[in-house]
């Protein structure tokens, strides 16, 4: 295959995802990227942990997490389309799409790259200090957007 086919490949695919996943594109692409760091520097870093290397269970528990996490945001945005479907029923025009997916894509973005900056930690990579704390207040603020406080059990 010569590159002028794999680069006309790559753009369909590319052209086409984005078509049909909208605003979503970039926070999806981003979520699968920061996937696939996590994994591979969760992969390196295992032997860098007192809890042993690396095991076949722990990996497949990581992979299905992974996916469990795009799942996430596939209820995100059904539950966006289900608040369209709502308002277009209800005559009220909704001035955004996949809101709510956003906001769990965003949300699961922070966790993976936090995950990241503790694996390179493991490792032994020096990190500048505010990442890390910097990461977690946007998944604070990712996770306040909504003005709901979670439920806390007594």
């Amino acid at each position: 295959m010569n590159n002028n086919v794999i680069k006309a490949i790559i753009t369909a695919a590319t052209g086409f995802l984005s078509s049909v996943l909208g605003i979503l594109y970039i926070p999806v692409l981003l979520m699968v990227a920061c996937n696939l760091i996590d994994y591979i520097t969760g992969l390196v870093a295992a032997k860098y942990r007192t809890d042993g290397g690396i095991s076949s269970y722990r990996s497949m528990k990581g992979i299905t997490k992974k996916v469990m996490m795009w799942l996430l945001v596939v209820v995100g945005a059904i539950i966006d389309e289900v608040l369209a479907y709502t308002s277009v029923t209800l005559g009220i025009a909704m001035p955004f799409t996949f809101l709510v997916a956003c906001i769990v894509a965003i949300w699961i973005i922070c966790n993976e790259i936090i995950s990241i900056l503790e694996n390179m930690l493991d490792i032994g990579v020096d990190i500048p200090a505010f990442l890390l704390p910097m990461m977690k207040n946007i998944k604070r603020q990712a996770e306040g957007v909504t003005g709901i406080e979670e439920d806390k059990e007594e």
